[in-house]
């Protein structure tokens, strides 16, 4: 019992996943990301290792149907498994295992999958369709989270949620943004909170390894850019 969206922004290249669920440690299990590259979702008696195969099966050049097919042919339990996969080009595809229960779908479309299994109603997932596509021009991160939260107000999945991440790569090989909520009675308002926090550091932090002297510490750089932490 799981929602999830995720996507690639047309305009920098990055791609992300935010994700929630009833059990704990969700971003433990499920999104895998490569920058540059694409990423992969495995849910519900999620396989952790069909996401560094999917991944290694992209950096072969294979397309997300593709990826997504030879997933299947590989996994013995695919029908418990909900999988999504966006690939360096933005194509996206997702497959979800004939042994869910009802709601349990996908919305795909090119840079966007928005999915969920054992959801309240097909809503969640029709929600966070429509809430990345209302937030056009914000910040891949902002509209993931946006979307997450919809998927939420729209009823979530059955048995509540109490785990929650958003994650997104940039070029470098470590996360533009990796936040995560492991137990919490509300772990999306949580990791919007824990966001807010974070939001004005995120390109410090992002750009420091490569730039130390320049960037400085956190307070001086705050006030080059006319911001407060």
């Amino acid at each position: 019992m799981t929602f999830a969206i995720a996507a690639r922004c047309a305009q920098t290249g990055r791609y992300g996943v935010a994700i929630s669920t009833r059990s704990i440690a969700v971003s433990s299990r499920c999104p895998f990301i490569a920058p540059g590259l694409g990423l992969v979702v495995t849910m519900q008696r999620t396989d952790p290792r069909l996401g560094p195969l999917g991944l290694n099966l992209l950096r072969m050049g294979y397309s997300a149907q593709k990826v997504v097919d030879e997933l299947a042919s590989s996994d013995p339990g695919i029908e418990h498994r909900q999988i999504c996969v966006i690939d360096r080009d933005g194509n996206a595809a997702a497959r979800t295992g004939a042994k869910h229960r009802v709601w349990s779908g996908a919305f795909v479309e090119k840079n966007l999958v928005a999915m969920g299994n054992n959801l309240t109603s097909e809503r969640t997932a029709a929600d966070m369709h429509k809430a990345w596509h209302a937030t056009e021009g914000k910040t891949l991160e902002e509209r993931l989270l946006t979307a997450l939260e919809a998927g939420r107000d729209a009823g979530g999945q059955n048995g509540g949620q109490h785990s929650a991440g958003l994650h997104s790569y940039d070029r470098e090989i470590y996360a533009y943004v990796d936040l995560r909520v492991d137990e919490h009675e509300e772990p999306i308002a949580e990791l919007r909170r824990i966001y807010e926090a974070q939001k004005a550091l995120i390109p410090y932090y992002y750009g420091r390894p490569g730039a130390p002297d320049e960037y400085g510490r956190e307070e001086e750089w705050l006030s080059r850019q006319g911001k407060t932490a």
